[in-house]
């Protein structure tokens, strides 16, 4: 910055395009900057910048209105002003933006643009020497400089006489004074312009006006207009204290427009909007507290914008306001039956609630945790909780949040600190009460008050409660949503997915069928999940391919010639003209022709074609899942290999089942490959799990490893329609396992026909819908003699004559 001459700006500038003030050279003033080119030249110059030089910026005035503001880059002014960001403030309410206090140095003039984005960046020509700032103002301009000199001179001694006229108690009019005293005359056209009552269009002239006498010349009518209006005032009527300083300044010692509002009656407003707000005695106390402390403070101070945020927070908060709800029993159901099929279990817990807020008005909102896979309606349940109590809705996602202060706030002293997401939900709503899906009186730390939440509805979600704290699990009402049946699934997508995709994709009923058996191929051949999700993504790839069918069929009306002449390219081109027949029907293979080959198969009778493979059930946040369990031998020291990403519990399991049927080797009639008594003597097992790119784990896959085994040790293949789960003891007992109406809905789902649940899991089959409990035979287990009996067509030899364990557990 510095060079043999004096003091430089830098001959590229990144320019501010400022809407709302002129800065003029020695002044400072607070600019707000949300639009986006401002914006980027806060982010990556000034917040990025290490030095002096870095944080020198050009302020160019945007002339253009700002409601007609667009991204094209508007005509710049020529002349600007370089000056230095001194502080930088960001906030996030009412919407992202910074604010900026600079302090203007010198002029300069654009000579070229540079580049336009991310933020504006010109040539430009220094036309201000910088010395001034240093020089004495005995050194300044003196009489004998001729016209210059007396401008001067008129302009100081104007500018004493209106500081004979003002009171030296008030803070601006004190620095007005020392500003006089130590700035050199060359700096006072600009700093008393930037003081004074001005427009902006009389700051823009003094901007223009580069040569000091032209400067002189246009600031001391100014000047001299706020002297003769003082003493017009003085002449109409008694001047109270402190009423000289709302003649000559605006609000602050800073430049405010001629038309702006008394910061004194902005803060009345203000205070008016604290006590209307209707809040608590202690919230009350605090926001007058910090009313107190915004009248004392100058526009200038940093905590200035900070206060005004926190109080205007404070002011917008529901205190008092809430919605009534609606707690007709009979409409809520028709409208929560109308809305979600099945889910009976949520559908209750509602009525429940609705039912006791009709007998106690008083009732705390319940904190309702709803835990499924993706897909199932977990979310668009909440929104119909929210519609039938006649509540505002808003879903909060908390999805990467890794800091408290993102729920419960930031102090509002801390640089950038903005109100919390509640503050957001109720402001936008208006109401104390909406529905939230994401207790009663909460204090965050950035209102640093009591806010009553007790009215809020509280609902979360989560795909599983193994990632919840088990402090706030504790404090939740956890209802299952499990995934649904094939025949949910395709009522579900009769009455909602299809509809809302023909809609969506401008379709008609006329136009587009697709038949409940093709709705049961789409399911069971192309999706393979617990929610519908993934249906109702291959309902609308159908409703595309068909959309452009019936667009490539549509014809506007044509004149008598036209038609002919479309009428010979039929007979022509009958393959280009000929619509297609109402409506398309979707079969087999449109299904083909617009999904493409099918991405799953029954593939489970076709793989249990050898000995040593069994099926398992598996629970995982998506749903359940069969999995296969594959196990072979070969010559070795006895040595077992593991694979397909196994946890710690799961590798325990296969140990556990390796020692059981050792153990009982002699019992079952198992051998090694040599007839042997003992399976491993002489040979190596190896066990694998498929789809080794899955991390699996938990002790259900116990049974299956048995099975498997068994299977392999005897040479007999397991039953290819059963799928197993349960935990196994090393004296052969079976113990219960969780997820069991998931796993078993994955069984009906991959066209198994029996499954084995351990005895103890007997209770949780009341769960499962009706129709697939009629269409599965269930064997209930409690030990693995019994397992391996129904496993195996004919029984398997020596289970029936074991003595058997009973559990205890």
């Amino acid at each position: 910055m510095a060079s043999g001459g004096g003091i430089q700006i830098p001959s590229r500038l990144p320019l501010l395009l400022a809407h709302e003030g002129v800065l003029l050279p020695g002044s400072t003033i607070r600019f707000s900057v949300d639009s986006p080119r401002n914006m980027q030249l806060v982010s990556q110059r000034l917040l990025k910048g290490t030095s002096l030089k870095s944080t020198i910026i050009g302020v160019i005035p945007n002339t253009r209105d700002p409601e007609q503001d667009t991204e094209d880059l508007p005509t710049l002014h020529t002349i600007g002003t370089a000056g230095i960001a001194v502080q930088v403030v960001g906030s996030n309410w009412p919407k992202p933006h910074y604010t900026l206090l600079i302090t203007g140095l010198c002029r300069f003039r654009v000579s070229g643009l540079l580049k336009e984005r991310p933020f504006v960046l010109a040539e430009v020509e220094q036309l201000d020497n910088l010395e001034q700032y240093t020089t004495s103002s005995t050194e300044g301009t003196t009489a004998d400089d001729g016209e210059l000199g007396e401008l001067s001179q008129k302009f100081h001694q104007a500018a004493v006489q209106l500081l004979g006229m003002l009171d030296m108690s008030v803070p601006a009019v004190a620095k007005f004074r020392r500003l006089l005293d130590s700035l050199p005359r060359e700096m006072l056209p600009d700093v008393v312009a930037s003081m004074i009552r001005t427009s902006n269009k009389e700051k823009l002239q003094v901007l223009d006006a580069v040569s000091l006498e032209e400067r002189f010349r246009r600031t001391l009518p100014m000047l001299t207009r706020q002297i003769e209006g003082l003493k017009l005032l003085k002449k109409s009527r008694k001047m109270t204290p402190g009423s000289e300083k709302r003649v000559c300044y605006g609000p602050g010692p800073l430049d405010r427009d001629e038309d702006s509002d008394d910061d004194g009656d902005d803060t009345a407003s203000l205070e008016k909007k604290v006590h209307g707000a209707n809040m608590p005695e202690a919230a009350l106390k605090v926001s007058l507290k910090e009313l107190k402390r915004l009248k004392k403070m100058p526009q200038s101070m940093p905590e200035y914008a900070l206060t005004r945020n926190y109080l205007d927070l404070m002011v917008e908060l529901p205190w008092s306001r809430s919605t009534k709800d609606c707690l007709d029993i009979r409409a809520a159901r028709v409208l929560l039956d109308n809305d979600h099929y099945a889910m009976e279990k949520l559908k209750r817990r509602v009525l429940e609630y609705l039912a006791v807020r009709q007998l106690k008005t008083s009732l705390k909102g319940p904190i309702l945790c709803f835990v499924g896979p993706p897909g199932v309606g977990k979310t668009s349940v909440g929104r119909s909780i929210a519609k039938t109590l006649g509540r505002e809705f808003h879903r909060i996602a908390l999805g990467g949040v890794c800091d408290q202060s993102d729920i419960r706030g930031h102090s509002c002293t801390a640089r950038g600190a903005a109100q919390i997401t509640f503050g957001n939900v109720f402001i936008n709503f208006n109401f104390k009460n909406p529905n939230c899906l994401y207790v009663p009186h909460f204090t965050d730390h950035y209102l640093n008050v009591a806010f009553d939440l007790s009215q809020v509805l509280f609902i979360a979600t989560a795909n599983t409660t193994a990632t919840i704290p088990p402090a706030l699990l504790d404090r939740m009402e956890v209802l299952q949503v499990p995934g649904y049946t094939q025949e949910e699934k395709v009522e579900i997508a009769h009455r909602h997915l299809i509809p809302n995709q023909l809609e969506q994709h401008g379709l008609t009923p006329q136009q587009l069928h697709i038949p409940q058996d093709s709705t049961q191929d789409i399911i069971c051949r192309y999706t393979r999940e617990a929610g519908v999700r993934s249906l109702e993504r291959k309902i609308g790839a159908i409703c595309r391919a068909v959309a452009v069918k019936v667009a490539e069929g549509h014809r506007l009306p044509e004149t008598d010639a036209s038609t002919l002449e479309t009428s010979l390219d039929v007979l022509m081109f009958p393959d280009k003209a000929a619509p297609p027949e109402m409506p398309i029907v979707i079969d087999q293979m449109a299904l083909k022709d617009i999904l493409g080959p099918p991405l799953f198969e029954l593939e489970v009778s076709e793989r249990l074609t050898l000995p040593g493979v069994a099926l398992g059930l598996a629970w995982t946040p998506l749903g359940g899942e069969i999995m296969f369990v594959e196990a072979s031998r070969m010559e070795g020291e006895g040595q077992l290999t593991l694979t397909g990403q196994l946890g710690d519990v799961m590798k325990e399991s296969a140990h556990l089942a390796i020692s059981w049927l050792r153990a009982n080797a002699k019992t079952y009639q198992l051998t090694n490959m040599v007839g042997a008594p003992d399976p491993l003597e002489g040979t190596d097992i190896h066990l694998h799990f498929p789809a080794g790119a899955v991390t699996k784990d938990g002790p259900s896959a116990g049974v299956t490893i048995v099975t498997c085994l068994a299977s392999l040790f005897s040479g007999r293949l397991v039953r290819s329609d059963i799928a197993m789960t349960g935990e196994i003891t090393l004296r052969g007992l079976v113990l219960p396992v969780g997820g069991i109406k998931d796993k078993v809905l994955a069984a009906h789902r991959a066209g198994v026909k029996r499954v084995i649940l351990p005895k103890r899991n007997e209770k949780d089959l009341e769960e499962l819908p009706a129709n697939v409990r009629a269409q599965l035979d269930f064997v209930t287990a409690g030990n693995l003699d019994e397992v391996l009996n129904a496993s195996f067509d004919g029984g398997f030899p020596g289970a029936q004559a074991r003595p058997h364990a009973s559990s205890k557990l």
